[in-house]
């Protein structure tokens, strides 16, 4: 071959890239404007006011969410009354990956889009969404959740891997005081009890972390050697104490009494693993839930008796909900959400 023809079939070659990457721009651009575009059949949202009771009102409960519907609104906070939960959304012009709120304050776990890689934060919203608070995130958000009083917020990122399911993935769970910005800025700091005795190891991970109403204690999930347990955490004297073995997610129950959680069961795929329980921890006896499902969430505490979680859907998530007792059967909620909070 002749240097001419070398030149030849070189310039066709870059010609046919420079086609392919051209094609390749244009449909990512074309993806992108459906993306903007409301769907039919899909959910009603307008753009509007949302703001967060700070306290008891008069006024009926809201449910907010990561609203998932694709159109202009997509991954905003929105609003619909609790009891008319498809009813048309207020959409907030906040977005998050994920979210919760308590007493007036929310935690908005999102990213900041970068010309060569995104980056995460956390902000701390008060009652009109409006930021009081930024932290860095080391990874991807994957939990978040604030205390009943609005006092303390909290979050779970990963770190290494993305997906609960598997075992070569690396979480770490943080606690900020929303009043004074004091960050633990992971749980590997704190001390573990376990069997009574102060426990080590390399391989520590945490995540979902849910409080009590004390603004003292709270719950968490901690990993270690291929298992996993329920810790009770201590902000005062900085210590976690393990209370019960294949606990996941924990959410614990409006009058504390209880945890709700995904526990891996034998026999089920190893992508798909968990099945929704309820664990009471006076006696540690353990409820199966109606819902057969495998979920990767951390449910919520719609009422004392009936719990809240996000299944796969159309748009990427639909909100469920089954009773706490066991009996009944799950019913979906809403369809395009993610990260309830009920105020």
């Amino acid at each position: 071959m002749t240097t001419r023809h070398r030149l030849l079939v070189l310039v066709a070659a870059v010609v046919a890239l420079a086609a392919v990457a051209t094609a390749s721009v244009r449909h990512a651009a074309a993806r992108a404007d459906r993306r903007n575009e409301a769907h039919a059949g899909g959910p009603v949202v307008t753009a509007g006011r949302v703001t967060l009771p700070a306290g008891a009102t008069d006024t009926p409960r809201h449910l907010v969410f990561r609203n998932m519907a694709w159109g202009p609104h997509r991954d905003e906070l929105t609003t619909v009354p609790a009891g008319r939960p498809d009813a048309p959304r207020t959409a907030s012009g906040v977005k998050c990956l994920r979210f919760y709120a308590a007493s007036g304050t929310a935690v908005c776990l999102r990213a900041e889009r970068g010309a060569m890689q995104d980056t995460y934060t956390a902000r701390v919203l008060d009652a009109r969404l409006k930021e009081k608070a930024h932290y860095a995130l080391p990874g991807i958000p994957s939990r978040a959740r604030v205390s009943p009083s609005g006092r303390y917020a909290a979050w779970t990122v990963f770190v290494g891997g993305d997906s609960y399911a598997g075992t070569n993935f690396s979480t770490r769970a943080a606690i900020v005081d929303t009043r004074t910005g004091h960050l633990t800025p992971t749980l590997e700091d704190v001390r573990v009890v376990k069997d009574g005795r102060t426990y080590r190891a390399a391989d520590i991970n945490f995540w979902g972390i849910t409080f009590a109403a004390d603004d003292r204690h709270f719950y968490a999930t901690l990993a270690t050697h291929g298992r996993t347990y329920l810790v009770r955490g201590d902000l005062r004297t900085r210590t976690l104490t393990t209370v019960h073995q294949n606990v996941e997610c924990p959410s614990l129950s409006p009058d504390g009494t209880r945890i709700a959680y995904k526990k891996r069961v034998k026999g089920l795929s190893a992508d798909a693993p968990w099945r929704l329980y309820v664990l009471d921890l006076r006696t540690l006896h353990e409820t199966p839930l109606a819902e057969t499902r495998s979920g990767d969430d951390q449910a919520v505490w719609s009422d004392a008796h009936t719990l809240t979680y996000a299944l796969p859907g159309d748009y990427g998530a639909d909100l469920y909900t089954v009773p706490a007792d066991g009996t009944g059967t799950p019913h979906r909620l809403t369809k395009a959400a993610v990260s309830p909070a009920y105020l």
